[in-house]
């Protein structure tokens, strides 16, 4: 989020650059046309033409987008439904996933090219500073190491030149939202409170947990014995071993060399679990818990294969993270959840204002190309610092290339 002082500082430089509140009959004319979105034949097929910029097919298919959980281009994710459907019905499922993909696009270059307008080319400057130092905190996020940072941004399908221009635009926009925002009105302690209990059983939820040690007598593990006297043989056993802890001797010791459990290496510790997670025979330790405080033992506790003796280390009722501990998380919830109210209103009335009608058959374009290229190897282009570069690869699920994806020499750390 963009520090005050940075949009203080932007509003500095904005002051008289936004040409006033009233723009004139020609600057509403220009915004019309601009604002047109136009389909243009070029070579490879059809590009987007947004209020005079170009969007082209292999921007919607080839750049990384959030789909299934990840950043993927959609052309990898949706290559294997188009392999296993005829076209129309590999259109009629993913046409709706594309559609959202192509939205987000247009709507990021109208949003962009609005606040570009109103405050002009005198933002610039400062613009390319916070990248700059955005992008040397992402290093210093890795411990100051280049490589890393280079593979971080190669993970995210980006190269340092989108990740500047990233930067910029999220700045820019940043700093339009907040200008929008009526009266920056302060957070109130009720507002708080009452985000507080709509998040807190998604987000500050503490659930019940217990850990403890345990010795498993396991009746079937004796062997030499009669089966039938088993079960009587495992509880004698137990009650001896109960009657050495109880005289001081170390429960962990003595389940490492006589527990038949999973943990006995570990002198019977168990990782801590949720009481519900345990399934049976263990379930039985969760009742048990309930009744027993930390360090105590609990036992005999006997089920038709197992004779138990637990000692409680640790207990954790279920309940909340208190409200002071995450109070400024929750603020900065209500501050995110008012600006993407206004972030929303400014591309619905964009949106009101462009010319939609063009998109389906884009999407349409880009349907196509995707289910022709189904069985081909992938060539993805990405923009580099220094030039263009393209690279080639086969299909495969592995992450995309990046090489080449150096920092620019003058944002390195000397």
């Amino acid at each position: 989020m963009i520090k005050f002082a940075f949009i203080s500082m932007f509003m500095l430089l904005l002051t008289g650059g936004c040409g006033g509140n009233n723009p004139s009959s020609a600057e509403l004319e220009r915004r019309t046309i601009t604002r047109k979105i136009r389909l243009v034949e070029a070579s490879g097929g059809l590009v987007m033409m947004v209020g005079g910029e170009t969007l082209t097919s292999d921007e919607v298919i080839e750049s990384p987008a959030e789909l299934g959980g990840t950043y993927v281009p959609p052309i990898e994710y949706f290559k294997p439904i188009a392999q296993a459907s005829e076209l129309d019905q590999f259109k009629e499922r993913v046409r709706e996933y594309l559609t959202g993909i192509l939205m987000g696009k247009i709507s990021n270059m109208l949003l962009y090219q609005e606040i570009k307008r109103e405050v002009g080319e005198n933002v610039e400057v400062a613009l390319e500073k916070q990248a700059e130092k955005a992008m040397r905190e992402f290093v210093m996020d890795y411990g100051g190491d280049q490589i890393r940072a280079d593979e971080a941004l190669q993970e995210r399908g980006m190269d340092w030149k989108s990740f500047e221009e990233q930067q910029k635009k999220s700045m820019l926009i940043q700093w339009y939202v907040s200008k929008k925002m009526p009266n920056n009105r302060p957070v109130t302690h009720s507002e708080l409170m009452e985000c507080y209990n709509q998040m807190k059983d998604e987000s500050f939820a503490i659930p019940a947990a217990i850990q403890f040690r345990l010795i498993d007598i396991q009746p079937g593990r004796l062997k030499l014995w009669q089966i039938d006297e088993r079960h009587k043989l495992a509880k004698l056993l137990a009650d001896r071993l109960l009657e050495r802890i109880q005289s001081g001797e170390d429960f962990s010791e003595l389940a490492i060399q006589y527990s038949h459990g999973p943990f006995r290496e570990f002198g019977g510790l168990w990782k801590p679990v949720r009481p519900d997670s345990l399934a049976a025979p263990y379930d039985t330790l969760a009742a048990e818990a309930e009744k027993t405080e930390p360090g105590q033992i609990a036992g005999l506790i006997e089920t038709a294969e197992h004779v138990f003796i637990m000692k409680l280390e640790a207990k954790q009722s279920a309940g909340y993270v208190p409200f002071g501990d995450v109070q400024e998380q929750v603020r900065n919830k209500i501050v995110f959840d008012r600006q993407s109210e206004v972030l929303s209103q400014v591309n619905a009335e964009l949106f009101q204002q462009a010319e939609l009608s063009k998109t389906d058959e884009f999407v349409d374009f880009c349907l196509d190309k995707i289910y022709q290229m189904r069985d081909q190897s992938v060539t993805v282009k990405r923009n580099i610092y220094k030039g263009t570069e393209t690279q080639s690869r086969k299909d495969t699920n592995t992450s995309l290339p990046g090489a080449g994806m150096g920092m620019p020499g003058h944002l390195r750390r000397r």
